[in-house]
């Protein structure tokens, strides 16, 4: 805690607003999305789905999953707690819904499923848009998915799997997947083999989204090598999340935003 509460107060002294931002694509994303304070519709189901599992207080075993699909760890959680301490807050969910509207990706894919709740917020900013979601518990998938059906979110599929297994498989790298959001493991290590395994998979328009990325002086590292990489042109820091562009026209640009 305390190294976050310092890695947050340095975050402070560096970030910017809009007016510091000399890009023009990062200036449109920062005043018509990030910055866009007004209400929405589709806010309102954010709140339900929300609303929905804490209200449930049934119990579940949840299961984390080490290298190769081996139980790392097992343990009964009450499902309302694990959507208070576990899931995307509602602020990041709107948002997240914010930026799959701005940019409206065909293909999305998440990286850690939990109870869904950043799915659903995937799910209303393209209702188009093919949505695979990727959960390494079954009783978590198991969850997300009838909350997925109680709300009628059909364009996501959600997936039971150990996730180096699926992103190194044949089907995963050759998916443009135009929008992904990496929530599935924060260490540095787990982050980078999903950068690198990714990599094949990018456009011009791609958009990838890191969680946590100040979480621990580690992620901290991963974040610094993603910035680093050749391919990496802009990269926006909003302290949460780490936002990676690879457009070619561009001359590298890293930005500390605050939104």
């Amino acid at each position: 805690m305390l190294f976050q509460i310092k890695a947050y107060l340095q975050f402070l002294w560096h970030s910017k607003n809009e007016h510091a931002v000399h890009s023009p694509f990062v200036f449109s994303l920062i005043t018509k999305c990030l910055y866009d304070k007004k209400s929405k519709p589709e806010y309102t189901p954010l709140k339900a789905y929300r609303k929905s599992l804490l209200q449930n207080n049934n119990t579940i075993v949840v299961t984390d999953f080490g290298a190769g699909s081996k139980v790392f760890k097992s343990n009964t959680r009450i499902i309302s707690k694990i959507a208070q301490t576990a899931g995307i807050t509602s602020r990041r969910a709107e948002l997240l819904f914010r930026l799959v509207r701005y940019f409206q990706p065909e293909t999305v894919l998440e990286i850690g499923t939990s109870l869904g709740l950043a799915s659903a917020a995937l799910s209303l900013g393209n209702a188009k848009a093919k949505i695979t979601t990727l959960e390494g518990c079954p009783e978590t998938a198991k969850q997300a998915q009838e909350q997925f059906q109680k709300f009628n979110f059909e364009n996501i599929d959600s997936v039971v799997t150990e996730f180096s297994g699926y992103l190194k498989s044949p089907q995963s790298l050759t998916t443009n997947y135009q929008f992904i959001y990496f929530d599935g493991n924060h260490s540095k290590e787990a982050t980078l083999a999903y950068f690198d395994y990714l990599l094949t998979t990018i456009t011009n328009d791609t958009v990838w989204i890191f969680d946590d990325i100040h979480w621990s002086p580690e992620m901290e590292a991963a974040w610094k090598i993603i910035k680093d990489h050749p391919k990496v042109t802009v990269t926006i820091d909003t302290f949460q999340w780490g936002l990676v562009f690879f457009r070619y026209e561009q001359e590298k640009e890293h930005f500390v935003i605050r939104a």
